[in-house]
């Protein structure tokens, strides 16, 4: 593992929220207070039901999740997730190294899967993948980006693009700055 500015991947993390979905109290609260040194917010809870309640709530940027849970287990919770949102970050973090749970995870579509028990060193290669991940989903994002804009709007935008010979998304742009500054 290369050398990591914690400072600065604290500081891409601490932007975004987390749910930790783990069945044993002691690894759940372990999880939970690990991660809140490195997100906004983290959301705590201990089964499926419970997940999925919360999730359609706050919509957290990552989940993580173990697989072997009483009722509904981390596979059919990541599932029903990626039915409310397809683009969800999913981590799973499991003790189990049941083969077929692991490619079960795979076809649902999870974007990682980490053993436990989990040291400094995995927390940090994770963290530095959730941001890749987000950085990943963002450009998506932005590249889809679009815009509806009322006719004589439009009129107006490109008019003034013509006579600046620039994009009209170009002159949107800078009417948002403006708007924000």
């Amino acid at each position: 593992m290369q050398n990591v500015d914690l400072v600065q991947l604290t500081s891409q993390t601490k932007k975004l929220t987390a749910m930790i979905v783990e069945d044993e109290k002691v690894t759940n609260e372990l999880l939970s207070s690990t991660f809140k040194n490195f997100f906004s917010k983290v959301y705590s809870c201990f089964n499926g039901e419970e997940a999925l309640a919360t999730y359609n709530k706050i919509q957290p940027d990552v989940v993580f999740v173990d697989v072997i849970m009483a009722g509904m287990d981390g596979i059919d919770l990541s599932r029903k997730i990626r039915e409310i949102n397809p683009t969800q970050i999913i981590i799973v973090i499991s003790a189990s190294n049941d083969i077929e749970k692991i490619s079960e995870s795979i076809e649902v579509g999870v974007n990682s899967f980490i053993q436990k028990p989990i040291d400094t060193k995995k927390i940090i290669e994770l963290l530095i993948s959730v941001i890749a991940m987000v950085t990943k989903k963002k450009k998506i994002e932005t590249k889809t980006f679009s815009i509806s804009l009322p006719l004589d709007v439009y009129e107006i935008v490109n008019d003034s693009a013509k006579a600046e010979s620039i994009s009209k998304n170009a002159i949107i742009i800078r009417a948002l700055r403006n708007f924000f500054d």
